[in-house]
């Protein structure tokens, strides 16, 4: 059977919380507690396999220039439609000073473009330009290999069911 994350079942999860809970914050982690964290810790199993996943769709890039991390922001670029800052951000989930920073690379190729919001002067948009475009036109080939290399392993059923999962995940409120 092929896993990413592994069988913790929702009692097994209350349980480890219920544990972890009521353990002293000075006490050090015993090696039985540090192997139920290591068998069932989330953070570590989706770090890990995102990993593995991006360094897949890395390769699949790398021939335009760009890594799996620019690929999610054009795509994203062109399924908002000129988004804002914000609204980019809260999409690809990150904070939006992180993604400023992580955006000048591709405009400095010419990827995408920044311009202020023409209804409020403090926002700013992204949008694809032509360039963009093209790059995303290119990578389509490389993503459906990648896409297809990653997912092999996986019934229809629990390809989607993964997919259902890891689309519960969305930012917090911080209002």
């Amino acid at each position: 059977m092929h896993t990413l994350i592994g069988r913790a079942t929702a009692l097994d999860d209350t349980f480890i919380c219920t544990y972890l809970k009521g353990m002293p914050l000075s006490q050090t982690l015993d090696a039985e507690t540090a192997d139920l964290i290591a068998r069932t810790c989330l953070c570590q199993h989706v770090q890990r396999a995102g990993r593995i996943i991006g360094r897949r769709f890395d390769e699949a890039f790398r021939s335009l220039g760009i890594n799996n991390w620019q690929f999610s922001v054009l795509i994203a670029l062109k399924h908002l439609r000129s988004p804002t800052i914000g609204e980019l951000a809260e999409t690809l989930g990150m904070d939006r000073t992180t993604l400023t920073k992580n955006l000048k690379p591709l405009a400095r190729r010419g990827l995408l473009d920044v311009s202020t919001d023409e209804r409020d002067a403090r926002a700013r948009r992204i949008a694809l330009t032509e360039a963009g475009e093209e790059i995303l036109a290119g990578a389509k080939e490389g993503w459906q290999q990648a896409q297809q290399a990653v997912t092999a392993g996986f019934p229809p059923e629990e390809l989607a069911q993964l997919t259902a999962s890891l689309e519960r995940f969305r930012p917090v409120d911080r209002g």
